[in-house]
């Protein structure tokens, strides 16, 4: 496994331009669970690993609204 100190981290703004997605989001999302996993960098900053953003977008990734409603059941 990779050292996590060799992988590229991203902060919680430049995630939100990533993904589209509010800081805010991104904050309730890891309060309420089911976001992008994180790194927890000390008391009040958090930062996210740039394959775990990845990956998670790929995840939300559907060729059409067929294939979504039937990856949900």
């Amino acid at each position: 496994m990779t050292d996590l100190t060799q992988r590229r981290l991203m902060m919680t703004a430049a995630v939100s331009e990533m993904t589209g997605l509010s800081e805010r989001t991104l904050v309730r999302h890891r309060v309420e669970g089911g976001g992008i996993p994180y790194v927890r960098l000390g008391a009040r900053r958090v930062a996210y690993r740039e394959e775990d953003v990845r990956a998670w977008l790929a995840g939300r990734t559907f060729p059409h609204r067929a294939a979504e409603l039937s990856h949900a059941a």
